[in-house]
Parts: structure tokens; C-alpha cells; sequence
């Protein structure tokens, strides 16, 4: 399996040994996604499991038409994905859980079917397989937080956070047109390992801004989990203060 793929299903996993045993009162636990319990976010991420599987397989629109029909226009992605699990958080934690573990699977079989290297379609816009089991990497990880979060549940840094990083790092231009904004120049990310290890993604030209630090704190600033100020990350160069502002792994 490549290697990417692997890191997903690893993923799922650290998720899923999470998920199973856990009774009804605990699937109700409050998480750090403001209105969401614990159902409510592995909801969201068995639906947007079913879409990324959707995009793998050349049927984007057939999901999305389903997961959306009868929802009014959504004015932004969060208000649209906010909208489809209100439609559905009214489904027993069991049958939650189940649709999460059957999605979770088709999705790393999908991805898994073919080039890597394909274009398929996502909420941005047209991005190859691989860059789409990335960003289901980086939001599986996120929400894994928050479920272990509401647990009380401390998770050990992996270096899967490596993919993370580096899609943050690829993602910045996106991220400053997303918020028209422009950046003055490229960008170099040099971040230290969980098991401490130099990172670093460096741009073809000298950068002209660095972020510095471990890199799972620039991946939860990435995920929105912690702002900037709370973090040990340093920044050097003329748009340190907005990277560290706008950098993200999500659409």
C-alpha cells in the first residue's frame, strides 16, 4: 500500500480504537467543536469520508446532491457541513459508529483503486488522489483530537504529522487567496519531529519568511485547535504573522 494510504488507514485506526467500547453517555461528551458532541463530529467525518469516497470513485456531485438534498444553499463549506450533520445527528450512536467504519474503509479502497497522481474533484476545486487522502489524513487527525479531548484522553504525536505539515506548507497560497490576501515571497517550514527530528520544507527560491517549531503545534494551528499565541512557533520574515494567521489544512 503507499505510503500515504497507509498513514490514512493508520489514522483511522488511532480513531477507531478510540471509538469502540464507548457507551451512549459518552458519545453525548461535549467536544472543543462548538455544538458538537463526540456523534455529532464522527458523523461529519463518516459523511465526508462518503464524499472523499465519492471524489476517488468520479461521483463528487452524486454524493454531495445526496448529503445536501433538501438543504437550503449553505453561505459557506462550514455552514454547508454544519447543516448535513443537524439533518442527521439524530442517528444511535451504534449506527454512527458503523457508518463511520464502513466509510472509513470504502474511502482507503478508493483511493487505493488507480493512480494516486489522478485528478479528482473536491470542495476547492480539482486536486490529485493523493492530496485528497492528505487533507482526509489531516481532518481525521484533527477530530481525533477532539474526540480524545472530551475523553480526557492525551494522544502521543506520530510522524504522520510529517504529511500534515507538509500539505499546510504546500496549501499557503491557497490560504492567503482564500483570505485575499498575497504573500511576499516563498515560504520555509522548519519543524521538529515528535520523536525530535528536523522537518523542513523548503521552497525552490530563498525563503523570504520562516516558521519555526514542532510541528505538532504548527499542525494544530493549521487545524485551528490552537491559536499561534499559545504555541512555542517562531516566525522570521515579512509575512510570519499572517502564515501563522492563515495557515490551514482544510478547505
Amino acid at each position: 500500500m503507499d505510503d500515504v494510504l497507509t498513514a490514512l488507514a493508520e489514522q483511522q485506526a488511532e480513531l477507531g480504537a478510540i471509538l469502540d467500547g464507548l457507551d451512549a453517555a459518552a458519545w453525548g461528551r461535549p467536544t472543543r467543536c462548538e455544538g458538537w458532541d463526540i456523534g455529532d463530529v464522527v458523523l461529519h467525518l463518516a459523511q465526508t469520508d462518503e464524499l472523499a469516497t465519492g471524489s476517488a470513485e468520479g461521483r463528487y456531485e452524486e454524493v454531495m446532491a445526496g448529503l445536501a438534498a433538501g438543504l437550503p444553499p449553505a453561505g459557506s463549506v462550514d455552514d454547508g457541513v454544519a447543516a448535513m450533520v443537524r439533518r442527521q445527528r439524530d442517528m444511535p450512536p451504534a449506527a454512527i459508529h458503523r457508518r463511520w467504519v464502513v466509510s472509513a474503509d470504502a474511502l482507503v479502497t478508493a483511493l487505493g483503486t488507480g493512480d494516486l497522481s489522478r485528478r479528482v474533484q473536491w470542495v476547492v476545486g480539482e486536486l490529485s488522489a493523493r492530496t485528497l487522502a492528505t487533507t482526509r489524513i489531516a481532518e481525521t487527525w484533527i477530530h481525533t483530537g477532539d474526540v480524545a479531548d472530551a475523553l480526557g484522553i492525551g494522544l502521543a504525536g506520530t510522524d504522520r504529522l510529517r504529511l500534515i505539515a507538509r500539505l499546510a506548507w504546500r496549501t499557503l497560497p491557497y490560504a492567503f487567496s482564500s483570505a485575499g490576501q498575497q504573500l511576499e515571497g516563498p515560504v520555509a517550514f522548519r519543524l521538529t519531529s515528535p520523536g525530535g527530528e528536523a522537518w523542513e520544507f523548503l521552497p525552490d527560491e530563498p525563503a523570504v519568511t520562516t516558521i519555526s517549531g514542532p510541528a505538532w503545534e504548527l499542525c494544530s494551528v493549521a487545524g485551528r485547535r490552537l491559536p499561534a499565541s499559545a504555541t512555542s512557533l517562531r516566525g522570521e520574515g515579512p509575512d510570519a504573522e499572517a502564515v501563522l494567521a492563515l495557515v490551514r489544512t482544510y478547505a
